[in-house]
C-alpha cells in the first residue's frame, strides 16, 4: 500500500511539474511573438521644421553709372565699405580729353568775353569825351546865336559853330551805336561763356562717373566683375556689386505648405542652424507670415520671414539654414513610442496600449497628449515609466 501511494505521489509532481513548464514555455513562446518598448519620462516638444536662406535685411545693387572698361578693382566679397567710396574705377582716358576740350573751349569763351569788355570800357571813355564835346558844342553855339542876331559876329561864324555842334553829336551817337553793338556782343559772348561752363561740368560729372562708389555703409557681398571687363548700363545690365547696409541683423526666409504655417503666429521664436556652423544653434523670431500669392492651390507656398541679430557677423547672406519652430514642449513628460498607439490585437474604444499579462495581451486605456512625430505624451496612464507595451508582432524568420 506504501509502495503505491508513493508511486502515485510521484507521478502527480511529474504531472504538475510538466504542467507548469508547458503553461511557461508556452507564455515564453507568446511573449517572443511581439515587440517591446518601455515607457519614458523625459522632454517632448511639438515643432515645425522648414529650410530657407539667410540673407541680409537690406541689400543695395550697385550698377555701373557709364559704360567702359574696368581698370581697377578696390572692393572684394566681405569688404567693409563707407559711403563714397572707391569701389572699382573705369578706364577714364576719353573722359579726361573731353574734359581738357571743354576747359580750353571755355577759357577762349571767357577770354573773348574779356576782351569785348576791355573795349568797351575803351568806348566808354570816348563816349564820355564825346559827350563832353557835345556839351561845349552846344554851349558854343548858344553863346554865339543871339551874338549873330544882333550882329556882332557873323553869320558864317554862327554856321560853323552849328556844324561843330552837328559833328560833335554825330560822334556821339556814332559811339553809342558801336557800344551797342558790343555789348550785344558781350552778352552773346557771355552766353556762350554759360554753355561751355555747362559743358565743362557735363564733362566733369561723366569723368567722375568713371569712378564707381558705394552708396551706402555696409559690406560687401557680392562682386560680379573683374578689371579689364567691358561693363554696360541700362535695366538689363548686371548689378557689378551688392552690398549689404548692415549685417548685425540678418533675415532668414523659408517656404513652409499651408497647412505646417497655420499654428504660427508672428513673435514665435525659431532656432535654427548653418551648414557652416554644423554644432551651433542660432536663434530668431518669427516676423512676418506671407501668404502665397495663388491661394488654394495645392502646391502653393506660404514665405516666413524670421528676423535673427547676428552680433558677431557668423552668418552671411546666401547661407542655407535649418530651422525649427517649437509649437508646445513639456520638459517632464510620459512618452510611449507612437507604433504602440498604432499597434491593435482587436478593436478597442478610446486609445489604448497594449501590454502582455500571463504571456497574453492586454489593452490599458490611455489618455494621448503631443505628438513630436516618433512619441506621444501621455497626459493619463495607469502605467507607470518604465513599463513595457507591445510595439509590433515579430514575423516567422525575424530574430
Amino acid at each position: 500500500m506504501k509502495r503505491a501511494i508513493l508511486a502515485a505521489t510521484v507521478v502527480l509532481v511529474l504531472a504538475a511539474a510538466g504542467a507548469w513548464g508547458w503553461h511557461a514555455l508556452r507564455g515564453h513562446d507568446e511573449a517572443a511573438r511581439y515587440r517591446l518598448a518601455k515607457l519614458e519620462r523625459g522632454p517632448i516638444e511639438v515643432a515645425v521644421a522648414a529650410s530657407g536662406t539667410v540673407n541680409a535685411v537690406s541689400t543695395v545693387q550697385v550698377s555701373a553709372p557709364i559704360p567702359g572698361q574696368v581698370k581697377e578693382i578696390y572692393a572684394d566679397f566681405n569688404t567693409p565699405v563707407k559711403q563714397g567710396q572707391v569701389l572699382a574705377r573705369l578706364d577714364a582716358t576719353g573722359y579726361e580729353l573731353r574734359v581738357n576740350q571743354a576747359r580750353a573751349d571755355l577759357d577762349a569763351a571767357q577770354g573773348a568775353v574779356a576782351a569785348l569788355r576791355s573795349g568797351l570800357e575803351v568806348e566808354q571813355a570816348d563816349l564820355g569825351r564825346a559827350s563832353a564835346g557835345v556839351a561845349a558844342a552846344e554851349r558854343d553855339y548858344e553863346r554865339k546865336r543871339p551874338l549873330a542876331d544882333k550882329g556882332f559876329i557873323s553869320a558864317a561864324e554862327l554856321a560853323r559853330a552849328r556844324s561843330a555842334l552837328e559833328a560833335a553829336r554825330g560822334e556821339r551817337a556814332a559811339l553809342q551805336a558801336q557800344m551797342k553793338k558790343n555789348e550785344a556782343q558781350l552778352a552773346r559772348a557771355g552766353a556762350v561763356v554759360k554753355q561751355r561752363e555747362a559743358a565743362l561740368r557735363q564733362t566733369q560729372a561723366a569723368l567722375e562717373r568713371t569712378l564707381i562708389r558705394a552708396p551706402v555703409d555696409g559690406t560687401v557681398i557680392l562682386r560680379n566683375v573683374d578689371a579689364g571687363q567691358t561693363v554696360a548700363t541700362g535695366p538689363q545690365a548686371a548689378a557689378l556689386f551688392a552690398i549689404a547696409h548692415d549685417l548685425r541683423e540678418m533675415h532668414l526666409e523659408a517656404a513652409i505648405d499651408a497647412a505646417g504655417a497655420a499654428p504660427l503666429r508672428a513673435g514665435m521664436s525659431v532656432s535654427f542652424t548653418v551648414d557652416a556652423f554644423p554644432r551651433r544653434t542660432f536663434s530668431g523670431e518669427l516676423r512676418e507670415i506671407r501668404e502665397p500669392p495663388q491661394k488654394g492651390e495645392a502646391t502653393a507656398a506660404c514665405a516666413l520671414v524670421i528676423s535673427a541679430p547676428n552680433p558677431d557677423l557668423a552668418l552671411l547672406p546666401g547661407m542655407s539654414a535649418k530651422l525649427r519652430i517649437v509649437l508646445e514642449r513639456r520638459a517632464e513628460a510620459l512618452k510611449v513610442p507612437n507604433a504602440a498607439l498604432v499597434w491593435r490585437r482587436a478593436p478597442e474604444p478610446g486609445a489604448h496600449v497594449w501590454v502582455l499579462k500571463d504571456g497574453a495581451p492586454k489593452p490599458v486605456p490611455v489618455r494621448p497628449g503631443i505628438n513630436d512625430g516618433t512619441s506621444t505624451e501621455l497626459v493619463q496612464s495607469p502605467l507607470p515609466a518604465g513599463a513595457e507595451v507591445i510595439v509590433g508582432t515579430i514575423t516567422r524568420g525575424e530574430t
